[in-house]
């Protein structure tokens, strides 16, 4: 005996019901991992040239801090930054282009010279014309940088006062370099009409040094630095000191420089030299989420990237917790008050006495 069959019609309506509860089921699928999925967040880091130190540190905070879907390394409680992360490190002019990025929105974040943002701040220098700087908000102090005075080895320049009448890069105009070279020169009583200046990014620079084009270039960056180190190895360069009287002036009028003595043995087997240092702050708007910069700060000195961090090592402190304040020339960011407050780096304020 045959088994009864549904009539054409019923197979259709079966058949198309059992498609429709199906796709039901894929949307319903698909809607609960689009709920449950965190949202991308996109954050840049504008850095300086590709050849100095804020560039591939901009590289090591978008590795550590990056929290894709999936990335293994996050599995580790605090190891990345929030989930749907990706940081971006871009490429620019240097300190001066970034606070002006950072200030006008235009990026999410970026690395400035202590001096520099001091300057924005304030409303002088390069930032006379937009005036002062109120949107910018610090988030870490990272390392401290060293003043480079880089001279050809037969341009007879011995010290900062032998630059007159010479061939000397200042570095280019968005630059921090360039800031403090100027005040530099102020100190040792020289002026950019005393000398033959030079506005060409570091790498052309070198390349001007190296084909006797050029007599001195001045480089500020965490040590050692790889495009100083390449010209001292070629026998091209030697480091010039700053020091003496005119380094007592320029930290008279500079507070935000320090001296500092770059350690024997940082280049080869160049003996110490006496120079001075800058830190190197990561700056924000500061209409960024509290949580955002909390969640990378709370990663990023997660003992279990310092490993990672200490390949990268440039400059003094290199971000180490306990200088994560020091010289912020800018208002602190909530969330990197938060961080710094829960790490005891910032003493709570203790509530005020009750009125009687």
């Amino acid at each position: 005996m045959q088994p009864k069959t549904l009539p054409c019609f019923w197979r259709v309506a079966a058949g198309a019901a059992f498609v429709l509860s199906l796709s039901v089921a894929l949307a319903a699928k698909s809607a609960a991992q689009f709920f449950d999925s965190p949202q991308r967040v996109s954050f840049q880091i504008s850095t300086g040239s590709t050849t100095g130190t804020y560039f591939p540190v901009g590289e090591l905070f978008a590795e550590l801090l990056s929290h894709p879907p999936g990335a293994g390394r996050c599995v580790i409680a605090n190891i990345c930054g929030p989930a749907g992360l990706i940081v971006s490190a871009r490429a620019s002019e240097g300190s001066v282009a970034n606070v002006l990025s950072v200030n006008s929105g235009a990026v999410s974040s970026g690395l400035a010279q202590a001096d520099v943002v001091a300057m924005a701040g304030a409303g002088q220098g390069p930032f006379r014309r937009n005036g002062p700087a109120r949107q910018l908000r610090v988030i870490a102090n990272l390392y401290g940088e060293d003043i480079h005075l880089v001279a050809a080895k037969n341009a007879n320049i011995k010290s900062v006062a032998d630059l007159r009448g010479k061939r000397v890069s200042l570095s280019t105009e968005g630059s921090g370099t360039i800031i403090t070279a100027r005040a530099i020169l102020t100190a040792y009583r020289l002026s950019e009409r005393s000398i033959q200046p030079n506005y060409d990014s570091a790498e052309r620079a070198s390349d001007l040094l190296q084909e006797g084009r050029l007599d001195a270039l001045f480089f500020v960056g965490g040590t050692p630095v790889n495009l100083i180190q390449q010209m001292l190895d070629e026998d091209a360069a030697a480091l010039v000191p700053i020091n003496g009287a005119g380094r007592t002036r320029l930290l008279a009028r500079e507070p935000y420089l320090s001296a500092h003595t770059i350690p024997q043995g940082t280049y080869g087997s160049l003996p110490a030299i006496d120079t001075v240092a800058v830190d190197a702050l990561w700056i924000t708007d500061a209409a960024a989420p509290e949580a955002l910069v909390y969640g990378m700060l709370k990663a990023l000195y997660n003992p279990v990237n310092r490993a990672r961090i200490d390949t990268q090592r440039a400059g003094t402190h290199f971000i180490e917790l306990d200088s994560g304040i020091k010289a912020a020339t800018a208002a602190l960011h909530p969330g990197a008050t938060r961080f710094f407050t829960e790490s005891g780096i910032i003493k709570p304020t203790p509530p005020a006495a009750p009125r009687r």
